[in-house]
Formats: structure tokens, C-alpha cells, sequence
């Protein structure tokens, strides 16, 4: 160990992240903090606010949540459970189908046909899926959170993470979004 005090947590966060913890139950505690970003104010909302916003806002934060609660939900090919673990079109037709009653097909290049296309990256909204390949073929999705981010099952040996459109590898990968119809 190198004693950087990067890799060990600040004595008074120690106790929040107990060893015992559960996997699943460190994603929620992840989903979370997440969520606290995507709707920052959320937690002080009153009921005359809450009124206001649009009718499928609702519906779209739920199935965010819902995504981000299988945050560490381990890469599995084929995969379309949080028990046997997702692969990226698993996890997303999974979340759609629970969150949103919204079958959606199994594979990646099947959704990439579903939908409106978004033609430009600016606006995409909360929700849309995001696709990725290579050589002109889709190959990968994912959902798109806000703020140039989504949620996906990267690949073998990573786990349902947070990735950014903007940088990184999934940024030159990127090929297409589409807004499903009923959300």
C-alpha cells in the first residue's frame, strides 16, 4: 500500500460504508447520491412544485432511479437480471420493461431501430437510449441520464456504471440516440 490517502476513506466517512454492506445495498446508497445530482433540489420540493412539472417527468426520474439502482450489478453476456447480472441491451430492457411497462427488443441493433432519431447530440433528453459501435454497426446502448452521461453494462469484467458521452472512450464510439415512444 502506498499510504495515498486517496486509496482509504476520511475517518469520518469510515462508518458509512460498513464491510458488511451488501452490494447491492452500496448501489442504492450510489443511485442515490446520483439522483441527488440529476435533480439537484429534488429533496426540497413541496407539493405545489412537484404539481408543476410535466406529466412524464415523473415516469422518467423513476426509471432513472431504477437504472441507477443496479449501479455494480455485475456484466454477464446475455444477461437480463440484477440476480445473473446484464449485459448493455439486458439492462436496458430490463429497466425500460420494469420501470416503464415498455418491452423494448433484446438486442442493441434491434432498439437502434425503435423510436425517434435524434439528430443532434444537444438535444437529447433524459431517458433517450444512446447507441454506440464501430464501423457504421451498433453494437452497444445505453440510457442517457443528463449532463452528457449514461448508464450502461460496459462489457466483461466491469460492472452497470455511470460513463460519459463527452470523454473517454464511449465519446468517439458514439453513433446515434433515439427517444422511445411512451415515456
Amino acid at each position: 500500500m502506498s499510504g495515498d490517502s486517496a486509496d482509504t476513506p476520511a475517518p469520518a466517512t469510515r462508518h458509512l460504508l460498513p464491510d458488511a454492506m451488501t452490494l447491492p445495498d452500496r448501489a442504492l446508497l450510489l443511485a442515490t447520491d446520483l439522483n441527488r445530482l440529476l435533480a439537484p433540489g429534488a429533496a426540497n420540493l413541496n407539493k405545489t412544485n412537484a404539481s408543476a412539472a410535466p406529466a412524464g417527468e415523473g415516469r422518467i426520474k423513476g426509471m432513472l432511479q431504477r437504472a441507477l439502482a443496479l449501479l455494480g450489478t455485475p456484466y454477464r453476456w446475455g444477461g437480463n437480471s440484477p440476480d445473473k447480472g446484464f449485459d448493455c441491451s439486458g439492462l436496458v430492457g430490463y429497466v425500460f420493461r420494469n420501470a416503464l411497462g415498455i418491452e423494448l427488443p433484446r438486442v442493441s441493433r434491434e432498439m437502434a431501430k425503435t423510436g425517434e432519431l435524434i439528430s443532434d447530440r444537444d438535444d437529447l433528453s433524459e431517458g433517450d437510449l444512446v447507441f454506440f459501435g464501430r464501423k457504421g454497426r451498433v453494437d452497444h446502448v445505453g440510457i442517457y441520464l443528463g449532463e452528457g452521461r449514461f448508464v450502461h453494462a460496459p462489457r466483461t469484467g466491469k460492472d452497470v456504471t455511470v460513463s460519459s458521452l463527452d470523454t473517454g472512450y464511449w465519446s468517439g464510439k458514439f453513433m446515434e440516440a433515439r427517444r422511445v415512444e411512451g415515456i
